[in-house]
């Protein structure tokens, strides 16, 4: 396989699972489309002459690529030069029910709140967990792209792993009952009604906020149902503006006044209880998302 036509078909053939990988590896739909890039340019310099698998150089390529810029994050996040706030972006489709085949597509991402501890783990970490964990990539494969042993690149996934356990709640599989969930709670925020409110939060509920450096003042986090509770009443009078969507596969919605997005909040459901809720409030990512259709 070492024509530019095989090349470009293979590229493409495996550029939906490249992008996957790159996403979960990055957080950033810019950065995972701007690593597949990197990954063509290289793997059109090199061709395929002698690679004995394709598929996993091209691999090789892209996660490299992610390593370097995880990297070079951790480096500017030392530096103080990102937000103490980051929520990952967010995979938008339509409310649930509304398009049974991009559901689907949707029902097999990872959720936005896992996302998040995703991006706090080490870069070494991160790489060994999702390519292990999430892509079924052996060990002895993943230990040359970090320069480590088999048995060292285990330990890292192990330990990722543990991070992933102990602060990522897996969420309930009906996506229409994580929606009842979350109506409800927009129903109680609405009314006022601090009992319906509390009711469906988790005693050990989360509240994370990205404003951006433009919005300041919406970047936060939040501990526990009064916090929260509080938090939801202060946005009340934004109820009317809420449109239902699903985001990374569950419940969400989208908050846009006169049809201009505001806010994208992703809500984490388990045992019928709100355990996370995730919101991307920077006008800047959120003027690059793509948005599906919505009411005004």
């Amino acid at each position: 396989m070492d024509g530019g036509d095989d090349l470009t078909g293979l590229f493409e053939r495996e550029r939906p699972r490249l992008r996957a990988v790159a996403y979960r590896m990055l957080g950033s739909l810019a950065e995972a489309d701007d690593a597949l890039q990197d990954a063509w340019l290289r793997a059109e310099r090199a061709g395929l002459s002698g690679v004995e698998n394709p598929v996993g150089w091209l691999t090789t390529v892209v996660v490299r690529t992610c390593l370097n810029r995880l990297r070079a994050r951790t480096n500017r996040r030392e530096d103080g030069l990102d937000e103490a706030v980051h929520v990952p972006d967010p995979l938008l489709g339509p409310a649930a029910g509304a398009d049974p085949e991009q559901e689907a597509v949707l029902a097999d991402s990872v959720g936005l709140a896992l996302m998040v501890v995703l991006d706090t783990l080490p870069p070494a970490e991160r790489l060994a967990f999702v390519l292990h964990d999430m892509f079924a990539v052996p060990f002895d494969e993943i230990a040359p792209m970090l320069e480590r042993s088999p048995a060292a690149t285990r330990q890292l996934a192990s330990r990722g792993r543990r991070r992933v356990a102990g602060q990522a709640v897996e969420p309930d599989p009906d996506v229409r009952a994580q929606r009842a969930v979350v109506d409800a709670f927009f129903a109680a925020s609405r009314d006022g009604d601090l009992d319906a409110l509390v009711a469906v939060l988790h005693p050990d509920v989360v509240f994370r906020s990205d404003g951006g450096r433009s919005r300041p003042q919406m970047s936060m986090t939040l501990h526990g149902p009064a916090a929260v509770s509080r938090q939801a009443f202060t946005a009340s009078r934004l109820s009317p503006f809420v449109h239902p969507i699903l985001v990374n596969g569950a419940a969400g919605v989208v908050v846009a006044p006169h049809g201009t997005p505001q806010f994208v909040m992703a809500f984490t459901v388990r045992d019928s209880l709100v355990v996370a809720i995730d919101v991307l409030a920077d006008p800047r990512r959120l003027a690059e998302l793509e948005l599906p259709p919505f009411g005004g």
